[in-house]
């Protein structure tokens, strides 16, 4: 009841342009995101490094409604890119589709992906496509077949365990020998497409890791990051690479920032690859709802935030 409606609230663009104006919202909602401004998030991606973690950079934005607004996301992922090697970090780049332009036209979004893309092969780096909602699949699959029909080798895309095609999905990209990340999935799904109950999301999502260990998918050369806070997860995977004797270089695990630092330390100190999702950017509230919505717990963490703010905060 309670992930349904923040998922729900993640939404309302209302609630979104009253609630990002709080300076207490702004606070609490630095917990998972790095800041505002790219040098942040470079900052903080550097401590990361410092305790052998890697770090995927996300600007934070999604369903741009103008050609500028797309064009403007692809240039910031360029500057980001440049900024990456510049600084020395260790870092890809996430993204959103929608962000690129997906919602107003295809070539649009192809033309800024191939941007995107060209400077990253410049430095040797990649980019991973994140998933959005079910509305979205098929095209950003499609999309993602096409660049890599256009030959670049340097992207990668994000399945959801909650959804029940991802089976078909996962089959489809093991072919390519492909990298993906697979997660759990954080948006509000329909029933009919989407397992309602954790178990169930849970059973898939080991489901799924078996058919990217498989040795189908280690001939044709998947790269997988198992990105989940899961302990039980993590565990199965861990005991699973070893009976099968698959190598560290083969996988990683991927969390988000502000969440499990003491898991991401201790899989890194025991010589696991761990890499941490670190967002930056202004619209920054759908991404702080749908993180509230993933583990409720952290409703605690912002209503003690909220009760500090309505001592004496002020609108900016």
């Amino acid at each position: 009841m309670m992930r349904t409606m923040l998922l729900k609230l993640s939404q309302n663009s209302s609630l979104r342009e009253a609630f990002s104006k709080y300076r207490f919202a702004q606070r609490a909602a630095r917990r998972f995101i790095a800041g505002e401004r790219l040098s942040e998030a470079i900052a903080v991606v550097r401590e990361l490094n410092r305790e052998k973690i890697l770090a995927t950079i996300d600007h934070l934005g999604e369903n741009t409604t103008s050609e500028s607004a797309a064009r403007a996301a692809a240039e910031e992922y360029i500057v980001a890119l440049d900024a990456i090697a510049q600084s020395k970090i260790q870092s890809e780049v996430s993204l959103k589709l929608t962000q690129m332009g997906l919602d107003l036209a295809p070539t649009l979004c192809l033309e800024n992906m191939r941007r995107i893309l060209e400077r990253a092969q410049r430095y040797q780096n990649f980019v991973c496509i994140d998933m959005e909602s079910s509305a979205y699949t098929d095209r950003t699959l499609d999309l993602y077949e096409a660049l890599r029909c256009e030959g670049f080798e340097n992207v990668g895309v994000v399945i959801q365990s909650y959804l029940k095609r991802s089976e078909r999905d996962i089959d489809r990209l093991i072919e390519r020998g492909i990298k993906v990340r697979l997660c759990k999935g954080a948006y509000q799904e329909p029933p009919s497409i989407a397992f309602a109950h954790k178990r169930d999301v849970d059973a898939n999502y080991l489901k799924l890791l078996e058919m990217l260990f498989s040795p189908r998918a280690q001939e044709n050369g998947v790269y997988m990051a198992i990105a989940t806070h899961d302990e039980k997860i993590i565990r199965w995977a861990i005991d699973y690479v070893q009976r099968h004797k698959i190598s560290k270089d083969r996988f990683e695990f991927q969390m988000l920032y502000g969440i499990r630092r003491d898991l991401q330390l201790k899989l890194a100190q025991e010589g696991y690859r761990v890499r941490v999702y670190v967002s930056y950017g202004t619209h920054w509230y759908p991404y702080f709802m749908r993180r509230l919505a993933e583990r409720p717990a952290n409703l605690l963490f912002l209503v003690k935030n909220l009760v500090r703010g309505f001592s004496g905060q002020r609108f900016h």
